[in-house]
Formats: structure tokens, C-alpha cells, sequence
């Protein structure tokens, strides 16, 4: 993305919400500046004016809702917008309640405090991932504008002293008989009557904004160029900073050599952190140039030093060996024993890197007594934690402005990373703003990379085309432990080794999973579906074999596996539905079929290859199936879908973090291509309808497309894929 140079606005921007005491709030609503609405610890306003509190007392409301005297409406929104569309998802579920117009609906990010702003899904924690943005704040964010659409009418019933329940409100507007305001007006009075503590929401069957095609909030602004992303942050005298990181993870400087450097024109400083040499400088090729010029040596001696084929080999070793059971359904070993017709595969998954459209970067200015940062912050209260403990200050002293991230796929979830890194440089350069930068180069060596894995499985399948038997040995290295989440894993096993396969819903009647973690010198992170996003396509392209073995089609087989989950049966007929399943295509086109249950949603995708006489081939169609609860959304689910299939595709056919003696190979998207828009196929989305509750979409679309493409090309071949990435011929 070329991001537009220009200014932003004053360093005071979005500090109203984080300071507000109940004295500011009442002197605020008394001469009619607005009203703030929030749910969860709701707290009556007029109770909290009688005790004349403090300057320093906690804020009345958990604040997700702002109204001015210009009928303004301002949603504050608690999670990170990557682009996966939450800035508009989020503020509808308040309009929709409110009964506000769209058209009036504004949004701006929350600062960082858990207290108000936590993710429902993961305690005092706040942050944006797993899909759960809409999901957690569901109920809460409904009866946040429920509540203040209850005080509205409420102060219009005591103006013009009408009974409240026969005021009607619609898109902004309050009215009875001859009356007619909009919210501005009523603001004021609303301010001071008590909160609802369990308002009323509507039955989905009058929802006018939910479930309906609305414009995104951020679409303007992006297409305008109006969107402020991190890199567009410039403030008087402010600084540029890129770092020397070592080759290798886990590297550290021996010795430096930074006279040239410090010569350069235009550095101001050259400072060391813990995990490299960072040159500050007047600008970013300044900065770019100095770096050029350091002589850095580096300890190594804690560094990977195998190459990618020796770690796969490592872990076949590890799956032919016993390991951590984490489910034990019958008898799959004595099953197993006793039958005919074994089917055996063993598949390899590659390392994968985040590669977002924007590369990491992160703005500081560190004081004495407080620190201010402006990125595009996934994991409020992780950063505000590190980020304190880095520059000497306490949490509360930590400031965060939120911006919009162009794209992350969790790479900006990472706790001790680049965040820690700009700060431990800002502390250094005190009283002035340093943008920290990461090349692209930088970013795929410092990668938290998608761990690479392997699986080793064994299945029965009986003379009439039943599964008898299916034992299953995950072996990834481990995303959570040695980091601040290892308390997250439970028992022996990091759950994202098996994640997707433990909890598979064919029903298999004697099922065996194991899984075993691997050790490697590198960092891994979540990406994109975490472990879903590799091990559906083990799962699914297994399950294409053991058809074949049964001589079933392959839908009409998973049928006879799901038939105790309906969901799962709903998405996969729509699916086959909706690509003519049963039609005859065209010589050298082929159909494969993939469904996969991630973050509570299921989805299902059916891809479409034409394979050449040269053996080269391309994805031509892919339609989508999926269920996600009450489609909040239809849109941004649509546009969620289609994003996950084009990066699950790129991943699928291309892309690959490998290592030679330990050192990553790829450094830009010459070595780590990504797939471009030209082989990107015909997508179609389907919605399944549903009530029940909303689950995610910003992950779902990707676990099934590798193996919907690689069963197409099994089809088409006869020959089972089982390594990624596939490439460009079969």
C-alpha cells in the first residue's frame, strides 16, 4: 500500500473517553455536551451526581457510546479494525437498538483499559482475535443502545409529558402526535435519569440494520486516503528509528562498531535494545543508510541450526512415536488390527509468515513519568503492560492511540516484540516522538512465523464404505509455550497442535489423536485460523481418501459422517447446491469439496480446477457455504469469506518459510510470493440462515480452501496431495 504523507492532527486526539470522571461527565450533560452509554457495570447517573465524588473516581459508565447536541452518535469501538470490517459491525449492533440512521452513526477506537473495555471472551484482558469481536460484545453493545434509546424516550416522555411506551423512535427521530425531536435535543435531560440495568432488545424479527447490506464506516475514509495508518503519523521534530536485528532469532549483539554510522547525515543517535542496534535519525532513509553501515557482531550460539528437511525429518521421527493423547474415542488401535482395507498418508505443512499489507511500525514518545504511543494496537492491555515495565512507568501512565492496522492475521498480537522494541528506543531519545519502521525485509526475518507440522494417520474402512477406524498423530511446535499465554495451555499439550482434529465432527467410532510438540530455536505465532489453518487440510484431504477407499462420492460420504450435525449438513448441501455438485464439467475441470468448524462457525467450500495438458493448473470457481449464527453483517461476512479464501489460497499454492542451517531463506515477496490477483478465481458466498448467536467470520474462510483445491486436483489426478504448499503443477 503507498501510504499518503501527511499530518495528523494534534497529539491531544482521542483523549476525551479515557479521562472522564463523574464530575466531568455531569458538568458535561448539564449544559447539554452529550451522553455517554455503556453497558456491563451499569451505574445510575443521578444516584452517582448525589455523592459529589472525586476528580479522581472512576468513570460512571463503561463508556461504548457517545450522543451530542448535533444528533451526532459516536460508537467507541473496543477492537482493533485490521480490515476485517468490526468498525461497522460493532456500531451497527448499537444503532440497530438505538434506532438511530445509519447515516448519523460515527465510530472512533477505545483506549487501552480493560476495566471498560475487555474482551467478554477472555476476562480482564483486552484485545482483538479469534474471531470473537462480534461475539463477546453481541449482548453487550445491543443493550448499550437499548439503554440509552430507553433514557431518550424517557426524557422525551418527561417533556411533553406523554405516556414513554407510545413514543415511537425511528432512524434518529423521537416522536409522538405533534412532537418530534432528534437525539441532540434530549440529550441532556437523558444524561441525568437513571440507567436501565436490563433494557429491552428487539426480536430479531424488527431488526431494520442487522442482518440488512449496509455501507461500511470505513470505506470513505479508506478510499479517500482520509484513514490514518501508523506510517502516516508525523509530528514536529519527530524521529525515524530502523534496527539491526541479528540473522537468527533468539541472536543477540556481541560487539558494535557504529562510528560510521553515527557520521551518517541526519542520525541523531545510535542505541542498543535487547534485541539488536536501533539508528534514530531525521528520516527513514537516514535511517536506512546508517543501518547500512553498521558493523555488528552477533552471538549466535542459542540459534536454530537446522535446515527445513532435517526439521521435517525430526518431525516424522517424533510421529512414530508416542504422544500426548488428546482424544480416545473405542478402540483405534484394536480396530485398526482386525481390518482389511488400511489407508495410511503422511503430511508435511510449511512454516508461514503473516506477510500483512502494511509492515510492522509503531510511534513512542517516552517521558519521565509517561509514555504515548500511536500504532495499530491489537493487544491493549499485553502492550500497556510491556510498554510500562520497558520505559520505568506504570500502566495507567501508558497511553495508547489506536489506528487502524492494514492488516495483521495476529502478527500484531505478539507479546516482546516490536512494540517493546520502540519503546526501549523511545525511553533512550526522551521528549520526542520516534516512529519505529520494519522494511518488509525486517519483517520476514523477525516473522512469528505459522508453525511448520506434520501428521502421520492411519485409517480402517470396512467392506460396505464405513470408517471403522481413524488414529491421527499431530506434531507442531508449540505457539504458546515459553510466552506470556503458556498459562493458557492446558495438560501436557499446547491445544493448537491437534486444534480442528481433537474436536472434528465425523463421527468416527473408534478416533485416537495424539499430538506431540517439537522444539525449534524459532518463534511461532497465531496466523490466520492458527492451527485450523493447516490441519483442516489434513483432516479434509484424508477424508477424500477414505471416499475413494469406500467408493463414495465424496459429499454423499461426509453426509454419512455428519449426519448428527446439522449445521455442519447445512453448509455442506448449500455448498454442493450452489456449485452444481452433481452437474458434469467440462473435460479437465475438476470439483473438490472441503468443510472445516473454526471459532464456532462452519463453513464449507467446493473449488473448481482446470488442470492443462501441461500439468499446470488453475482455481477457476469456489463456492462458499457458511454458517455463522445471526449474519450481523451480510457484507463484510461475504467480504470476510472471500478474503480468507484468497489468502488461504496463496498460502495453499505457494507460500513457505524455509530454513538453511537455521536461517530463514525468504526475504521479500521475490522468495515469499504471494499469489496475485490474476489467479484469484470467481468466488461465490453463501449464507446459511440462522438465530442462533453470531460467531466469528475473520478466520473461518481459510481452513477449508487448501483442502477443497487439493481434493479437486485428487480428483483430477488420482494422486493425493499432501505436502504445501502445492505449487503450480500437479
Amino acid at each position: 500500500m503507498n501510504f499518503l504523507k501527511r499530518e495528523i492532527i494534534q497529539a491531544e486526539q482521542n483523549k476525551g473517553v479515557a479521562n472522564l470522571t463523574r464530575r466531568t461527565f455531569l458538568q458535561a450533560a448539564s449544559v447539554g455536551g452529550g451522553l455517554l452509554i455503556g453497558s456491563g457495570l451499569i451505574v445510575s447517573s443521578a444516584a452517582a451526581a448525589d455523592k459529589k465524588p472525586a476528580e479522581t473516581s472512576a468513570p460512571i459508565f463503561n463508556a461504548f457510546l457517545k450522543i451530542t447536541p448535533d444528533n451526532k452518535v459516536t460508537m467507541v469501538v473496543k477492537h482493533l479494525d485490521m480490515g476485517q470490517g468490526v468498525s461497522t459491525g460493532l456500531t451497527s449492533l448499537v444503532a440497530e437498538e438505538l434506532d438511530a440512521s445509519w447515516e448519523q452513526m460515527a465510530w472512533e477506537f477505545a483506549p487501552a483499559d480493560a476495566s471498560r473495555y475487555n474482551n467478554l471472551f477472555w476476562g480482564p484482558t483486552q484485545g482483538t482475535g479469534g474471531s470473537s469481536s462480534i461475539a463477546n460484545s453481541w449482548m453487550q453493545l445491543r443493550q448499550s443502545g437499548a439503554a440509552a434509546r430507553a433514557m431518550l424516550v424517557a426524557a422525551a416522555a418527561a417533556e411533553w409529558k406523554v405516556p414513554a411506551d407510545e413514543i415511537k423512535v425511528s432512524k434518529g427521530i423521537i416522536s409522538h402526535g405533534n412532537h418530534s425531536s432528534g437525539f441532540g435535543a434530549l440529550v441532556g435531560k437523558a444524561a441525568l435519569l437513571p440507567m436501565p440495568q436490563n433494557p429491552k432488545v428487539k426480536d430479531p424479527k424488527d431488526f431494520q440494520l442487522i442482518g440488512k447490506v449496509i455501507p461500511r464506516k470505513d470505506s470513505n475514509e479508506k478510499t479517500s486516503g482520509k484513514a490514518i495508518y501508523t506510517q502516516d503519523i508525523q509530528f514536529p521534530g519527530m524521529l525515524t528509528a530502523l534496527v539491526a536485528y541479528p540473522p537468527q532469532m533468539y541472536g543477540k549483539v556481541k560487539k558494535v562498531d557504529s562510528a560510521k554510522a553515527k557520521a551518517s547525515p541526519g542520525v541523531v543517535a545510535v542505541v542498543e535494545i535487547p534485541r539488536g542496534v536501533a539508528v534514530v535519525a531525521n528520516n527513514f532513509w537516514a535511517a536506512k543508510k546508517a543501518r547500512d553501515l553498521l558493523k555488528v557482531e552477533w552471538d549466535l550460539s542459542a540459534c536454530e541450526t537446522r535446515s527445513s528437511d532435517e526439521l521435517f525429518n525430526a518431525c516424522h521421527d517424533l510421529a512414530t512415536k508416542k504422544g500426548h493423547v488428546v482424544k480416545n474415542t473405542g478402540d483405534a488401535a484394536a480396530a485398526l488390527a482386525k481390518a482389511d482395507n488400511i489407508i495410511e498418508a503422511k503430511y508435511e505443512l510449511p512454516y508461514l509468515t503473516h506477510a500483512a499489507i502494511e509492515p510492522i511500525n509503531c510511534v513512542v514518545k517516552a517521558e519521565k513519568n509517561n509514555c504515548e504511543l500511536w500504532f495499530a494496537c491489537q493487544m491493549p492491555t499485553v502492550d500497556q503492560q510491556e510498554v510500562a515495565a520497558a520505559t520505568g512507568v506504570k500502566p495507567e501512565q501508558v497511553k495508547i492511540n489506536t489506528l487502524y492496522a492494514g492488516g495483521s492475521f495476529g502478527r500484531r498480537a505478539c507479546p516482546s516484540d516490536y512494540v517493546v522494541d520502540a519503546a526501549n528506543i523511545a525511553k533512550q531519545v526522551q521528549g520526542r516522538a520516534v516512529k519505529m519502521v520494519w522494511t518488509r525485509e525486517d519483517e520476514i526475518l523477525n516473522g512469528r512465523y505459522r508453525p511448520m507440522g506434520v501428521h502421520h494417520i492411519r485409517a480402517a474402512v470396512s467392506s460396505d464404505g464405513k470408517v471403522t477406524a481413524w488414529q491421527h498423530h499431530a506434531v507442531a511446535q508449540s505457539i504458546l509455550r515459553g510466552t506470556p499465554f503458556e498459562a493458557m495451555i492446558k495438560g501436557p499439550l499446547d491445544s493448537t497442535v491437534a486444534e480442528g482434529i481433537d474436536d472434528m465432527h465425523y463421527a468416527i467410532p473408534n478416533l485416537l489423536v495424539q499430538g506431540s510438540e517439537i522444539p525449534v530455536k524459532l518463534s511461532t505465532l497465531w496466523w490466520r485460523s492458527v492451527g485450523h489453518s493447516g490441519n483442516a487440510f489434513v483432516v479434509e484431504g484424508f477424508i477424500d481418501q477414505l471416499a475413494k477407499a469406500a467408493k463414495k462420492d465424496p459429499v454423499i460420504f461426509r453426509r454419512e459422517l455428519l449426519a448428527k450435525e446439522p449445521r455442519a449438513l447445512g453448509v455442506l448441501n448449500l455448498a454442493a447446491e450452489k456449485s452444481d455438485w452433481k452437474k458434469k464439467l467440462p473435460d479437465g475441470v475438476s470439483r473438490g469439496i472441503s468443510v472445516h468448524k473454526s471459532f464456532g462457525t462452519w463453513v464449507a467450500q467446493v473449488a473448481e480446477v482446470r488442470v492443462n495438458a501441461d500439468k499446470t493448473f488453475k482455481v477457476e470457481r469456489v463456492v462458499c457455504a457458511v454458517d455463522c449464527g445471526v449474519a450481523v453483517n451480510p457484507d463484510v461476512i461475504r467480504a470476510q469469506m472471500e478474503g480468507g479464501i484468497g489468502m488461504g489460497l496463496s498460502a495453499a499454492l505457494g507460500e513457505a518459510i524455509t530454513l538453511k542451517n537455521g536461517v530463514v531463506e525468504q526475504t521479500n515477496f521475490h522468495t515469499y510470493p504471494l499469489m496475485r490477483i490474476d489467479a484469484m478465481p470467481k468466488v461465490e458466498v453463501h449464507i446459511v440462515p440462522s438465530a442462533e448467536m453470531p460467531t466469528g467470520v475473520g478466520e473461518p474462510g481459510v481452513p477449508p480452501i487448501a483442502g477443497a483445491v487439493a481434493n479437486a486436483l485428487f480428483a483430477a489426478t488420482g494422486k493425493p496431495i499432501t505436502k504445501l504448499p502445492i505449487g503450480n503443477k500437479v
